[in-house]
């Protein structure tokens, strides 16, 4: 693909007008006005044609769908950071590069982590709900109470770019870091952040009065905090996922909060989403967000760059800067 014929780049979702328009000027782009979700026949169709495929993180881009692709695709530029949507070892076998969008999001999810977890502990959401309901009435000594953050334990379960810029805000709001991470971070970060580690997850869950989700979703990953994992969490601790909902056992999780064994949750993610279980929306003691965490203009402009600058270097014959690769996940 080093010729200077434009290549055919398939586009699953509406981008942002600057990002759409400089696709255009470089390459055959074919985009989708509607921004409705393509189904899975719409989706082969598209990667039948496409020499570039650009989904989105909503998109599922499975073994049956890459295997029964055209020969002409080379690279899947996914627009999002997470690649759990994605087969990358089908995608390995037919020859096709995966890219995402990494970095670029860690401040704006690290500024809406923080801001869920004071939601969460103070009461925002349902407050917000008491006023608007009409049933408010008026300021009271006991009246929606909730809890102080400074001087709380953190627990960051991934300490990557989102959980260290998490770490950076908790410690301007007073809260001790404690994180848990596949490997431990370099000694200058950790004692920057004042970061204690824990190699055991178990030990850190059950003494933390916050715990945060800042791990990506692979096999690994899913149910990560497993019902047996929830169960040690104090009656007092909140929860923040800001990640992937699979991470979390979410009907175990709802039970708990429930019966108050767990004194809340901020969730911006779900394990089947859009879908939301019910029996979350009916409980006051959760804040509830539509995969917002990253939803900012300069954030999806900064991924669509990110894209463009992926297909234009594959295109012309060079290694791809954010190539995603099974062994680094």
């Amino acid at each position: 693909m080093t010729d200077k014929k434009k290549p055919l780049v398939v586009v699953t979702r509406k981008l942002p007008d600057v990002i759409e328009t400089r696709m255009m000027e470089l390459f055959d782009t074919r985009l989708n006005p509607d921004d409705v979700p393509l189904t899975s026949a719409q989706m082969q169709d598209a990667m039948n044609i496409a020499e570039v495929l650009v989904p989105t993180v909503t998109d599922r881009i499975d073994r049956a769908l890459i295997e029964a692709a055209g020969p002409q695709l080379r690279l899947i530029a996914s627009f999002g950071t997470g690649v759990d949507h994605i087969d990358l070892k089908a995608a390995r076998e037919r020859g096709i590069v995966v890219t995402n969008t990494p970095g670029v999001l860690t401040e704006d999810t690290a500024d809406m982590t923080m801001a869920l977890l004071l939601a969460t502990a103070r009461r925002v959401a349902e407050g917000e709900r008491l006023v608007r309901s009409g049933q408010w009435t008026g300021w009271g000594p006991t009246t929606m109470l909730g809890h102080r953050i400074s001087g709380k334990r953190l627990g960051i379960l991934g300490m990557g770019r989102i959980g260290s810029a998490l770490a950076k805000r908790a410690r301007a709001f007073g809260m001790s870091i404690h994180y848990h991470n596949r490997r431990r971070v370099h000694p200058e970060l950790e004692q920057e952040l004042e970061a204690t580690y824990w190699s055991s997850l178990d030990q850190m869950l059950a003494r933390m009065d916050i715990v945060s989700i800042n791990c990506p979703h692979t096999p690994a990953t899913y149910h990560l905090l497993s019902e047996r994992r929830l169960k040690l969490l104090r009656p007092h601790c909140y929860i923040v996922n800001t990640s992937r909902g699979e991470v979390i056992d979410e009907v175990a999780l709802t039970r708990m909060l429930s019966k108050g064994e767990i004194a809340g949750a901020g969730l911006d993610v779900f394990e089947h989403e859009p879908a939301v279980n019910p029996k979350l929306l009916r409980l006051d003691n959760v804040v509830l967000l539509p995969h917002m965490g990253s939803a900012t203009i300069e954030g999806r402009i900064d991924m669509g760059e990110k894209v463009v600058i992926n297909i234009k270097t594959f295109t012309d014959g060079h290694a791809p800067p954010d190539r995603v690769l099974e062994a680094l996940l």
